[in-house]
């Protein structure tokens, strides 16, 4: 069977004006390889969201010819809405593939399983971790690669975008860049991955050493790895940790929402000021491999204006003593530049040799 060319349709039903929940659409719209034709949520009926058809059910996007049906929310514990059950048979009995990345896979429900199997259509969990994962092997620590990790103060405040931000800014540049995907969204994004928040947690670090090995292995000499959750999060530090230890990086990139002094969804828990957050970070470090904070990006989608966000991100760099910029605002290039000048010694010739942490 010749394989159809991916044309989707995201389903957002509900969360599709929400940036938090509705972070795996925006993602894919701005970088995923595949052209999203429509976008369903009942809501927002004969809207458009960056040019694009916002339609109230499967049967009204049909029009747009799409061939593949992508889960682009990201609820909480990550199970569908009991309303979404429909959506998805009727995505199904549209002869449409169904991607999902949501803990709740879809290729495990008897029901959808065989609606699809009736409709010679596919179903694929973005989450479902590979079999035969482990433990580190000490493999991470041999990578001939320097690995940047992202990490936060929170979570949803954008360590997938500025990783993917930074390796098209690396690539840009010519150098052999790879973003190392680590969620159902950069997964969506990159073609291949690991959703680490889905691995059984003895594993997980393994899985990161797996992720880092594979992007040198594609022809990284630079990996941006995707941060997940937040070590002062209350909810889910684990999996924060586990991707330190397991991706071993050379560098941190420290990601903070402008504004932001307490974690979403959970009152009572103070984000700590940016220098214990920086300390936090390189104390908890593999000891292995001592990495450093090298700069911080600033989320300033919640300022109004780009003055405002420059004043922010000033003050920002002012309290931590370090390059700070908002790689979506303005660019990736000035926190490209600290990373490089970090990770690299210099030389006549140019970009320099790898620096030893």
């Amino acid at each position: 069977m010749t394989a159809r060319p991916r044309r989707l349709l995201i389903l957002g039903e509900g969360f599709s004006h929400d940036a938090h929940y509705g972070k795996t659409m925006r993602g894919i719209i701005r970088y995923g390889p595949d052209p999203v034709v429509a976008i369903l949520d009942s809501a927002r009926v004969g809207e458009t969201h960056d040019g694009i058809p916002v339609v109230g059910a499967v049967e009204d996007a049909l029009q747009f010819g799409p061939t593949v049906a992508v889960v682009g929310v990201a609820t909480q514990g990550g199970r569908f809405p009991p309303a979404w059950r429909q959506l998805l048979k009727s995505s199904i009995a549209s002869g449409l593939d169904v991607e999902s990345g949501l803990h709740e896979f879809i290729s495990e429900d008897p029901e959808l399983v065989a609606l699809a199997r009736a409709h010679r259509v596919a179903l694929l969990d973005l989450r479902r971790p590979p079999e035969g994962l482990s433990v580190p092997t000490g493999a991470n620590l041999d990578v001939d690669a320097r690995i940047v990790l992202t990490v936060g103060s929170d979570c949803a405040i954008g360590k997938k975008t500025v990783a993917v931000e930074l390796d098209l800014e690396a690539r840009r540049r010519g150098l052999e860049s790879v973003f190392v995907p680590t969620g159902q969204t950069g997964i969506a994004i990159a073609g291949w991955g690991i959703a680490v928040d889905a691995v059984v947690a003895d594993f997980l670090a393994g899985a990161a050493e797996q992720l880092v090995v594979e992007g040198a292995e594609r022809g990284g000499e630079l990996l941006f790895v995707e941060g997940q959750g937040s070590l002062v999060h209350p909810l889910y530090s684990g999996v924060t940790l586990g991707l330190m230890h397991g991706a071993a990086p050379h560098a941190f990139v420290l990601c903070h929402r402008a504004g932001s002094t307490e974690i979403e969804g959970c009152p009572g828990h103070p984000i700590p000021p940016l220098g214990e957050l920086i300390e936090l970070h390189e104390r908890i470090a593999l000891p292995r491999r001592r990495a450093k904070v090298v700069c911080l990006a600033l989320n300033t989608a919640d300022l109004s204006d780009n003055e405002e966000a420059r004043a922010a991100i000033e003050a920002t760099a002012a309290e931590a003593g370090l390059p700070a910029d908002d790689p979506v605002r303005f660019g990736a290039g000035h926190l490209l530049d600290a990373i490089v000048a970090r990770l690299y010694a210099p030389t006549a010739a140019g970009r320099g040799e790898p620096a030893e942490n």
